[in-house]
C-alpha cells in the first residue's frame, strides 16, 4: 500500500521541535492526497495544522505503534528514521533503565552515570554460550559473539569502542576485556588475564586528563590485542597506543620549576638553562650558537616537556607489553580498540583535527562492513540484491591525506624555516576554497578553516598547528639530557633505540610511534605523518579481522543519572554512524521475521481456508498476497520474510483493527446477555408478585362465614376417617409381618446350620489338601537339591585340583629361593677365604722384613719403607685381580643359575596337578629347609665374627707399620713384635681349623639331605652330569649343587608318580562327566514332566472355576470352593517364592551337599514313607470326594429345581478323581527317576571317597553356620577391586539383584579383616576400595548412572561402617544378631570421615552432570515454550540475529522435556536404592537450578516480561509442583526454591496502577529483592496495544516503599550455589549372613566364613 494511506486518523507522526528535537502529534483527520495541510493534535492537547508542500509531498515521519516502542534492536522498528531511534532510546533509557540497545551490528551504550548491578560474574556466565539477540543487549553479548566467531571460524576479531569524551568508552572496553578474562582462563600459572585487566589503571593514570566534558578523559587511543592458543585460552596480550595528547603537560609556566626539574633529573642547572635559551645552527663551514627569542625558548621548553612525557608513556607501555609477552605462537586474537570519538569544541586545534581524521577512516570501514553484511544476508536468503546508496566519505579522507592534501601541505610548511600558519592557510584556500565542497572559509575568522566531516561541520583554528605538528626538540637539549644522572631519562634519548626493542621477537609489536633511528632524522618526521602511518597500520589490522562495534553515548553534559538530553544524544548518533546504519537499513527491507514468528503473530488475520494448509511457510506466502497488494513491499527468503519500512506497522494496524472489531462483537454480545439476564430476572419477579396479588384479591372476594363453617366441618370429618383407615391398614400389615418373620427366621436358622456343617467339612478338606501340597513342595525341593549336588561335586573336584597346583607352585618358589640363598652364601665364603689368605701372606712378608732389619737398622728401615710401598701397590693389584676373578666367577655362576632356573620353569609348567601324597613330603621339605635356614643363620653369625677378627688383624698390621717406623729409636720393640706375630699365627691356625670344621659339618648335612631326597641315589652319579668346565668353577662347597641336583631328581621321580595319578583322575573325570551329562538329560526330562503337571493343575483350576460359576443355585458352596481355590493359589505363590529363595540360596546349599551324602539312606526311607503317605492322602482325598458327592446328593434333594447343575458338579468331581489317579501315577514315575538319580549320585560319591582315601584326606561333613564375613586374600585384593568396582556395570546389578550389593560385599570383607585382627590387611583393603571408587567415578565423571550407582553404594557402605561400629547411638537400631556382628578390633571413624568426603565429592559430580544435562532445557522449556495453548506471549521483534548464530526452527525443549529428564533422574536414583533424604536433596538442588536460571533469564530478557508470559511461567510451575506430588517429594523443600520465580510470574500478571497495587506488590514479593522487583517493572513489555505500560511514577513509588528493606543490590541469583549435603544414618535391615554373591560378579576367590 502507499505510504500516504497510512496518514489516517488516530495515527501519530513526529514533527520537529526546537527543544526536544522531535515532538509527537496525533492525526485528527485523514490526510487526502494533494492536501496542503495535516491536522494534528499535540500531546498537551494543542491543535495544529502542519503545512505540507503539495508538490514535494514531504509528510512528517510516522510514529511506530506503541507495541514496537522499546525494542532491543532499533532496526526492528517498522518506521526507521531519526525520531523513532531517538524516542526508542529514550524509552529504554529513562523508563526501563536499560543502557544498551542494538542497532543492527552496533551496540549503543548510553552512560547512566550510576553504578548498576549488571556486570557481575553471574551476568557473565549467563551470557556465556548464548546467541546474540537471545538476551537483552549487553557489552557481554558483543564480547561473546566475538569470542564465538573466533572459535568457530578461526578468524581474528576486533571490538571497536568509540564515542566522545565522557561517554564511557574506557569502561566499556574494560568490561569487554574482563569478559574474555573470565570465560577464557589461561592454562598457565601466569594469570595473563589478570595482568591485562591490571594494565588498564596504569595507562589511564598516565594518559588520562580532565577536559571540559569529562573529569577523567582518555587522551590517547589504545588497541589491546588479546592472544589465544588453539584451545582458545588467553596466553598473552599486546598493547598499542595512538596520538597521545601531549599539549596538556605544558600548562604550568612558573620559572621556579627549572631548578626542581634539573635536580630531579640529575642535570646541571646551567647546562639546562643554556640549552633552553640557545640553539646550534650548522652551516657549511662552521657551527654557530645563536640565542633564542622568548617565544622560541618557550616552544623549546614545551617541546622538551612533551617529549619526556611521550617517552615516559611509551616506556610504560613497553614494560606492560613485556609483562604480557608469551612464548610460542598465537592461534588467534581479539583486539579491543578504545579510541576517541568525533570531537567538536568551541575551539578546535590540531588534536581535534587528528581525532576527526581517524574517525573518518573508521566510519569508512564501518560503512563498508555494514554494506557487506547486508549483501551477505540478502544472498543467504536468495533475495535479489539491489544497490544501496550510502554516504561515502572518501572525498573527505582524500582532502586530508591525499597528495597535496591538508596534511601534506602542513608538513611542507613545517619544513620551511620561515613557515607560518598564515602561509599554510593561504595555500589551503588557494587549493580548495570554492573547488572542494567539503572545504569552507569561516565568515568571522581569518585564521581558521571549516571541513564538512561525515558527522558535522568543524571549524579548526590555525594557531599552533605548525608547532604541534613539528614537535621540535633541538640537539642542544638532547645532548644535555643524555648527560643526565637518571639512567631512565638518558636511555630515552640514546640513538638507534627502538620503542619496543626490548621485547622478544616472538611478540610482534607494531607500535603507533615508529622507532627512533636518530634524533636528527626523527626530528624531521612530523606528528601528522606519524599519526597517518600508525592509522594506516590500525586500519590494516581492523580490515584483517571481523569487527564488532560499540558506540558510547553521553546522555547529558551535567552527568546526571538517567537524564536524557535529546539534542546532545542526536548529535552523537549522527556522529557515530548509528543513523547511517538506520538509513542503509531503511532503504532495503529493514523488518525481517521468520515464518514461524509471522505465523504466530498474524494467525488472527488468516482464514480457515488458509489454515487448512499443512506448510506454515506456504500459509504465510498466501496470506501476504491478499494482505499486502504490492509485492514490492516484501520478499520471501529461505527462512525469513523481508518487509519494507512501514509494512509491519500496517500489519499491526490490520491486526489491531480485527482484534478491536472482535472485542466490540464480544462486548456487544456480552452486554446483550447481561441485560437479557437482568430482564428475565425482573420478569420472573414481576410474575411472582402478580400471582400473590391476584391470589389475595380472589380470597378477599370469595371468603364469608358459611363457607368457613363448612370448611372446618369437612376438616374434622376427614380427620376421623383417615384415622380409621390407617388403623385398619396397620393391623393387616402387622399380621402379615409376624407371619413373614416366623417363616424367615426358620429359613435363616436352617441356612445357618447348613453353613456351619459345610464349614466343618471344608476345614477337613483344607487340612488334607494343605498337607498334600506341603509334601509335594518338599519332594520338588528335594529333587532340585539332588540336581544341584551333582554339579557341586564336579566343581569341588576342579577346585581341589586348582588348589594342589597352587601348592606345588609355592613349593617350587621356596626351592628356588633356597638355591639363591645358598649361592649367595657360597660367594661370601669364598671372599672371606681369599681375604684370610691375603692376611697370612702379608704376615709372612712382615716377618722376613723384621729378620733382615736386625743387622742394619737404618738401611732396613729405608728398605722397609720402599717394600711397604711396593706391598701396597701389589695389594692394590691383587685386589683388582681378585675383583676380576670374582666378577668372572659371578658371571659363570649366574649362567649356571639361569640355566637351572630355566629348567625349573620348564618343570614348573608340568607340575600343575599334584595330589595329597605330596603334602607329607612337602612338610618334610619344609622342616629340612627350616633346618638349613637355621644353619645358614648360624654360618652368617660366624662369618660376622670372622670379619671382626680380620678387622682386628688389620688394626694389628697398622700397629706393626707404626712400630717399624720407630725401629731406629726403639730397637727393643722388635722382640715384642715377634711375640705379636706368633700370636697372630696362632689365631690364624685357629681360624683355619674352625673354617675346616664348619665345612666338614656342612658337607655332612648336605650329604644327609641329598641322600634323603635321592632315596639312595649316589652323589657320584649326579657329579657326572656336570661338565668339566662347571666342575672347575666349583669350590670345596660344591656339594650344595649336588644337593640341588638331588632335589631336582627327586622332584622328577615324584612328577612321574603324580603324572600317572593325573591320568587315572582324568579317566575318572571323563566317566563322571559322562554320568553328569546323563543326569542333566534326565533332569531336563523331569523338568518337562513337572511343567506338564503344572499345565494339568492349571486345567484343574480352570474346570473348578467353571464349575463354581455354573453352580449358581448353591452360593454357599460356591464361596467355599472359591475360598479353597484362593488358598491353593496362595500356597502355589508361596511355593514359587520359596523356589526363588532356594535359587538365591544355591551357594549355601552347595556347601551342605557333602553332609547330605551321608543322609541319603535316611532320605530314601523318608521318600518311601512319603510315598505311602501320598497314597494314604490320595485315598483320603477320594473319601472326601465321595463325601462331597454325598453332600451334592443331599443338596440335590434340597434344591430339586437345580438338579441339572448338581449333575454337572458330580461329573466334575468324578473327573477330579480320575485326574488325581493320573497324578498319583506320575508321582510314582518321578519317584522311580529320583531313586535312579540317587543311585548314580551314590556311585559318584563312592568314586570321590576313593579318590580322597588315595590322597590320604578325609573330608568329614560339618554343617556350616555363616557369620556374615568374606575372606579375601591379599593377592586377590586387586581382582576384588577390579571385578566389583572398576568393571561392574550398574544396569546389570539393578535389574538382577540388590543395587547396594557391592557395598555389602566390601563391608563383609572388612569384617573379616577386623575379625582376623590384621591391621595391614584392613588398611590395604580400605585404601584399595577408596582408590577404586575414586578411579571409577573419575573415569566416568560424566556418566550419570555410574555416579548415581556408586553414590548409593558409598552411602550404604558408610552406613554399614556406622551401623556395625559398636557405638551405642547406632546399635540401638540393630537386631541382636546385627549387634553381635559389630567390629571388634579396629576403630574406623577416620575412614568414615574419608568416605563421607568421597561421597560428598561424588554427590557434587552427580549434581554437576544433572545440571549440565538439564541446563539447556530450562530456558526453552520454562520461558520460550508456550505450554498454554491459545495464549500467545510472542511479540513482534523482527530482530536480525547474526548470520553466524542463526538457526532454522527446530524442535525445541518443552516443559515435558524437563519433566521427563527429572523423571529419568528420579527413577534411576530409586533403582539404585539411593537414600530417600539424599534423593530429596538432589531434587531440591535441581529445582533451585530451574528456578534460578529461569528467573535470571527473565531479568535479562525484556521481551519475556509480559502478562501472558507470567501466565505461562505459572502454568509451568504448576507442572513442576504436580511432579513433586506425584513422586512424593513434597517434603524436599524443592517447592520453596521456586518461590522467587512464582512471585515474579505473579508480579507480571498483577495490576500495576494504583497505590493499593504498590502495597500489595511490596507485601507479597518477599522472596524478590528491591532491585529485582524494580527490574521486572521497568522491563514489563505489553504484547498488544490493549495492555498498558508501567508508569515511571508507579515504579518510583514501589522503589520508595522497598528502600527500607536493605536486601542488597544484587540482581542475578548465583545459579552455581549448592545447598549443603548431609548423609542421614539409615540402618540396613539386611542380614549379612544371608547375602549371596552372584556368579556374574566373578568373585569365586572369596570364601564365606
Amino acid at each position: 500500500m502507499a505510504v500516504a494511506e497510512l496518514y489516517t486518523k488516530y495515527n501519530s507522526v513526529w514533527i520537529p521541535d526546537p527543544d526536544e528535537v522531535w515532538q509527537s502529534a496525533e492525526i485528527t483527520k485523514d490526510y487526502k492526497k494533494g492536501s496542503d495541510v495535516l491536522f494534528l493534535q499535540l500531546e498537551d492537547g494543542t491543535e495544529l495544522e502542519y503545512p505540507i508542500d503539495p508538490v514535494k509531498i514531504q509528510l512528517p515521519p510516522l510514529r511506530n505503534p506503541d507495541i514496537l516502542v522499546g525494542e532491543n534492536d532499533l532496526t526492528a522498528l517498522s518506521y526507521l528514521h531519526e525520531p523513532a531511534v531517538l524516542h526508542n532510546l529514550k524509552v529504554r533509557f529513562v523508563d526501563s533503565k536499560l543502557i544498551y540497545t542494538y542497532c543492527g551490528i552496533i551496540l549503543v551504550a548510553i552512560n547512566p552515570y550510576k553504578e548498576i548491578p549488571i556486570y557481575g560474574d553471574a551476568i557473565i556466565h549467563a551470557y556465556s554460550g548464548q546467541n546474540m539477540g537471545d538476551m537483552d543487549p549487553h557489552i557481554f553479548a558483543v564480547s561473546e559473539e566475538a569470542y564465538k566467531q573466533m572459535a568457530r571460524k578461526n578468524r581474528n576479531q576486533s571490538i571497536i569502542v568509540s564515542g566522545e569524551s565522557g561517554a564511557g568508552k574506557t569502561v566499556s572496553a574494560r568490561y569487554a576485556m574482563r569478559y574474555f578474562a573470565t570465560v577464557s582462563k589461561s592454562s598457565s600459572k601466569a594469570c595473563v588475564e589478570d595482568k591485562v585487566l591490571a594494565s588498564n589503571p596504569i595507562t589511564e593514570a598516565i594518559g588520562n586528563a580532565k577536559t571540559t566534558r569529562n573529569d577523567n578523559s582518555s587522551r590517547f587511543g589504545k588497541y589491546t590485542e588479546i592472544s589465544f592458543n588453539n584451545q582458545y585460552r588467553i596466553i598473552g596480550a599486546n598493547m598499542r597506543t595512538y596520538l597521545l595528547e601531549k599539549s596538556r603537560v605544558v600548562f604550568q609556566r612558573d620559572d621556579d620549576h627549572l631548578k626542581v626539574f634539573s635536580e630531579l633529573l640529575g642535570i646541571k642547572l646551567e647546562e639546562m638553562a643554556h640549552g633552553l635559551c640557545h640553539r646550534k645552527i650548522a652551516t657549511t663551514s662552521d657551527t654557530v650558537i645563536k640565542p633564542m627569542t622568548k617565544g622560541q625558548a618557550i616552544n623549546a621548553r614545551d617541546a622538551l616537556a612533551k617529549h619526556i612525557y611521550a617517552h615516559l608513556f611509551s616506556c610504560i607501555v613497553d614494560h606492560i607489553n613485556k609483562a604480557l609477552q608469551f612464548s610460542g605462537k598465537k592461534h588467534t586474537f581479539i583486539g579491543v580498540l578504545d579510541i576517541y570519538g568525533f570531537e567538536t569544541f568551541d575551539v578546535n586545534s590540531f588534536e581535534q583535527f587528528c581525532i576527526n581524521y581517524a574517525n573518518e577512516k573508521l566510519q569508512q570501514q564501518f560503512n563498508l562492513h555494514v554494506f557487506k553484511l547486508e549483501q551477505d544476508e540478502y544472498m543467504k536468503e536468495d533475495i535479489p540484491w539491489a544497490l544501496i546508496e550510502f554516504n561515502d566519505n572518501q572525498p573527505c579522507i582524500d582532502l586530508i591525506e591525499a597528495k597535496m592534501g591538508i596534511l601534506e601541505l602542513l608538513d611542507e610548511e613545517c619544513l620551511l624555516p620561515q613557515g607560518t600558519e598564515e602561509n599554510w592557510l593561504q595555500k589551503l584556500q588557494n587549493n580548495y576554497l570554492n573547488k572542494n565542497p567539503l572545504f569552507e572559509k569561516p565568515r568571522m575568522s581569518s585564521k581558521a578553516f571549516i571541513i564538512l566531516h561525515f558527522a558535522d561541520k568543524v571549524q579548526y583554528e590555525c594557531d599552533g598547528f605548525l608547532e604541534k605538528n613539528r614537535d621540535t626538540l633541538y640537539e642542544e637539549l638532547i645532548n644535555v639530557l643524555k648527560k643526565s644522572k637518571l639512567s631512565l631519562l638518558a636511555d630515552f634519548f640514546q640513538e638507534n633505540e627502538q620503542s619496543t626493542g626490548s621485547l622478544k621477537p616472538n611478540i610482534k609489536v607494531r607500535p603507533a610511534r615508529p622507532g627512533f633511528k636518530s634524533f636528527n632524522k626523527q626530528h624531521r618526521t612530523t606528528v601528522g605523518s606519524k599519526f597517518r602511518n600508525s592509522l594506516h597500520l590500525l586500519m590494516n589490522t581492523l580490515n584483517a579481522t571481523t569487527p564488532h562495534y560499540v558506540r558510547c553515548i553521553k546522555p547529558n553534559d551535567l552527568k546526571l543519572q538517567f537524564e536524557y538530553d535529546s539534542k546532545r544524544v542526536v548529535q552523537q548518533l549522527r556522529a557515530c554512524g548509528v543513523l547511517e546504519t538506520i538509513r542503509i537499513s531503511a532503504q532495503s527491507y529493514p523488518s525481517r521475521w521468520t515464518y514461524f514468528e509471522f505465523f504466530s503473530r498474524y494467525r488472527i488475520l488468516m482464514s480457515q481456508q488458509d489454515l487448512a494448509l499443512d506448510d506454515k511457510k506456504q500459509i504465510c506466502k498466501e496470506v501476504l498476497k491478499h494482505l499486502i497488494q504490492d509485492p514490492n513491499q516484501y520478499q520471501f527468503g529461505k527462512t525469513k520474510i523481508f518487509f519494507r519500512a512501514g509494512q509491519v506497522a500496517y500489519l499491526e494496524k490490520l491486526r489491531a483493527d480485527k482484534l478491536r472489531a472482535a472485542s466490540v462483537t464480544i462486548q456487544k454480545n456480552l452486554r446483550c446477555w447481561i441485560q437479557r439476564k437482568k430482564f428475565l430476572k425482573m420478569k420472573r419477579a414481576a410474575i411472582i408478585i402478580q400471582q400473590y396479588v391476584r391470589g389475595e384479591r380472589a380470597v378477599r372476594r370469595v371468603l364469608n362465614a358459611a363457607i368457613l363453617k363448612q370448611s372446618w366441618a369437612a376438616v374434622i370429618i376427614q380427620k376421623h376417617w383417615r384415622r380409621f383407615s390407617v388403623s385398619h391398614h396397620y393391623h393387616l400389615i402387622l399380621k402379615a409381618i409376624i407371619r413373614i418373620q416366623s417363616f424367615t427366621r426358620g429359613w435363616l436358622a436352617r441356612r445357618q446350620y447348613k453353613k456351619m456343617l459345610q464349614d466343618q467339612k471344608a476345614l477337613v478338606i483344607q487340612k488334607h489338601v494343605r498337607a498334600w501340597l506341603v509334601r509335594r513342595r518338599y519332594q520338588s525341593i528335594r529333587r532340585f537339591v539332588l540336581n544341584i549336588q551333582l554339579s557341586f561335586r564336579v566343581k569341588q573336584l576342579h577346585k581341589k585340583l586348582d588348589e594342589q597346583s597352587k601348592e606345588n607352585k609355592g613349593l617350587l618358589e621356596r626351592l628356588t629361593h633356597l638355591s639363591t640363598i645358598h649361592s649367595a652364601d657360597l660367594n661370601k665364603y669364598q671372599k672371606l677365604e681369599e681375604e684370610l689368605q691375603k692376611a697370612v701372606t702379608q704376615k709372612q712378608f712382615i716377618e722376613e722384613q723384621v729378620k733382615k732389619s736386625k743387622g742394619q737398622t737404618e738401611q732396613t728401615l729405608s728398605e722397609f719403607r720402599k717394600q711397604t710401598l711396593s706391598l701396597q701397590a701389589q695389594n692394590q693389584k691383587l685386589e683388582k685381580q681378585h675383583q676380576e676373578q670374582t666378577q668372572a666367577l659371578k658371571e659363570k655362576m649366574n649362567e649356571i643359575t639361569c640355566q637351572h632356573l630355566g629348567d625349573l620353569e620348564r618343570e614348573e609348567q608340568r607340575r600343575r596337578t599334584l595330589e595329597n601324597n605330596f603334602q607329607t613330603q612337602k612338610e618334610n621339605y619344609e622342616k629340612q629347609i627350616k633346618a638349613l635356614i637355621d644353619e645358614i643363620k648360624h654360618l652368617q653369625e660366624e662369618r660376622i665374627q670372622l670379619q671382626e677378627q680380620i678387622q682386628e688383624e688389620y688394626l694389628i698390621n697398622d700397629g706393626l707399620r707404626k712400630d717399624l717406623a720407630q725401629l731406629a729409636d726403639e730397637a727393643l720393640v722388635i722382640p715384642k713384635l715377634k711375640g705379636d706375630i706368633a700370636t697372630l699365627e696362632m689365631k690364624n691356625q685357629d681360624l683355619d681349623m674352625c673354617l675346616q670344621k664348619q665345612r666338614k659339618e656342612m658337607r655332612e648335612k648336605v650329604e644327609e639331605i641329598t641322600k634323603q631326597l635321592l632315596g639312595g641315589l649316589e652323589g657320584e652319579e649326579l657329579r657326572k652330569r656336570l661338565s668339566p668346565e662347571d666342575m672347575e668353577q666349583l669350590n670345596e662347597d660344591g656339594e650344595l649343587w649336588f644337593a640341588y641336583e638331588g632335589l631336582k631328581r627327586a622332584t622328577r621321580v615324584m612328577e612321574m608318580h603324580i603324572q600317572s595319578q593325573k591320568e587315572n583322575y582324568e579317566k575318572e573325570i571323563e566317566e563322571l562327566s559322562f554320568r553328569i551329562d546323563q543326569l542333566c538329560e534326565e533332569t531336563t526330562h523331569l523338568q518337562q514332566k513337572v511343567e506338564a503337571e503344572n499345565d494339568t493343575n492349571e486345567t484343574i483350576r480352570q474346570e473348578v472355576t467353571r464349575l463354581a460359576k455354573e453352580n449358581l443355585v448353591i452360593p454357599e458352596f460356591k464361596l467355599q470352593i472359591l475360598e479353597l481355590q484362593k488358598q491353593k493359589q496362595d500356597i502355589e505363590k508361596h511355593l514359587q517364592g520359596q523356589v526363588v529363595e532356594m535359587k538365591e540360596k544355591m551357594e549355601e546349599v552347595t556347601d551342605q551337599l557333602q553332609g547330605n551324602l551321608k543322609e541319603e539312606g535316611f532320605q530314601r526311607r523318608l521318600v518311601e514313607i512319603q510315598k505311602a503317605n501320598c497314597a494314604k492322602e490320595n485315598m483320603e482325598l477320594l473319601d472326601k470326594v465321595r463325601k462331597l458327592e454325598n453332600e451334592n446328593h443331599q443338596l440335590l434333594n434340597w434344591t430339586q429345581a437345580d438338579s441339572a447343575a448338581s449333575n454337572r458338579m458330580k461329573q466334575e468331581a468324578s473327573q477330579l478323581t480320575l485326574e488325581n489317579w493320573d497324578l498319583e501315577e506320575r508321582l510314582d514315575q518321578k519317584e522311580k527317576q529320583i531313586r535312579k538319580l540317587q543311585h548314580q549320585i551314590k556311585s559318584l560319591t563312592k568314586t570321590i571317597d576313593r579318590g580322597n582315601r588315595a590322597n590320604g584326606k578325609v573330608s568329614p561333613f560339618v554343617k556350616k553356620e555363616f557369620l556374615g564375613m568374606l575372606e579375601c586374600k591379599t593377592e586377590d585384593e586387586e581382582k576384588l577391586i577390579k571385578n566389583l568396582i572398576l568393571d561392574l556395570k550398574p544396569r546389570g546389578v539393578v535389574v538382577n539383584m540388590i543395587p547396594v550389593l557391592p557395598a555389602s560385599i566390601l563391608f563383609m570383607c572388612i569384617r573379616y579383616a577386623d575379625d582376623s585382627n590384621d591391621a595391614e590387611m584392613l588398611k590395604s583393603l580400605m585404601n584399595s576400595l577408596l582408590d577404586g571408587i575414586k578411579t571409577v567415578t573419575k573415569n566416568h565423571s560424566e556418566d550419570f548412572e555410574m555416579l548415581s550407582f556408586w553414590l548409593s553404594n558409598s552411602v550404604h557402605f558408610l552406613n554399614c561402617l556406622k551401623q556395625y561400629s559398636g557405638e551405642e547411638e547406632f546399635m540401638k537400631y540393630n537386631t541382636p544378631q546385627q549387634n553381635s556382628q559389630c567390629l571388634k578390633n579396629f576403630d574406623l571413624s577416620e575412614y568414615r570421615q574419608i568416605l563421607s568426603d568421597l561421597a560428598i565429592h561424588i554427590y557434587q559430580q552427580l549434581i554437576q552432570v544433572m545440571e549440565d544435562d538439564l541446563q539447556p532445557m530450562i530456558v526453552p522449556g520454562m520461558l520460550e515454550h508456550e505450554s498454554l495453548q491459545g495464549i500467545s506471549s510472542m511479540k513482534p521483534t523482527g530482530l536480525r540475529k547474526r548470520s553466524s548464530n542463526y538457526q532454522e526452527e527446530v524442535d525445541k525443549y518443552t516443559i515435558s522435556s524437563i519433566l521427563q529428564q527429572l523423571s529419568y533422574y528420579f527413577t534411576t536414583m530409586c533403582q539404585h536404592d539411593m537414600d530417600t533424604d539424599l534423593t530429596k536433596q538432589a531434587v531440591k538442588q535441581l529445582f533451585f537450578l530451574i528456578g534460578t536460571i529461569t528467573l535470571n533469564n527473565l531479568f535479562l530478557r525484556k521481551d519475556m516480561c509480559s502478562c501472558r508470559k507470567g501466565m505461562q511461567i505459572r502454568c509451568n510451575i504448576s507442572y513442576l509442583e504436580e511432579w513433586l506430588k506425584d513422586k512424593n517429594m513434597q517434603s524436599s523443600n524443592a517447592k520453596e526454591t521456586l518461590e522467587p520465580l512464582s512471585q515474579a510470574a505473579w508480579l507480571l500478571q498483577v495490576n500495576k496502577t494504583t497505590d493499593d497495587d504498590v502495597k500489595e506488590i511490596c507485601a507479597k514479593c518477599t522472596s524478590l529483592s528491591a532491585v529485582q522487583i524494580v527490574k521486572i517493572l521497568n522491563s514489563y513489555t505489553p504484547i498488544d496495544d490493549f495492555e498498558k505500560r508501567v508508569a515511571p511514577s508507579f515504579v518510583r513509588k514501589v522503589q520508595s516503599q522497598l528502600n527500607s528493606r536493605g536486601d542488597g543490590s544484587t540482581l542475578i541469583i548465583d545459579a552455581k550455589y549448592h545447598f549443603q549435603v548431609t548423609f542421614p544414618f539409615s540402618p540396613s535391615p539386611q542380614a549379612l549372613e544371608t547375602i549371596q554373591i552372584p556368579s556374574s560378579f566373578k568373585l569365586n576367590f572369596l570364601t564365606r566364613i
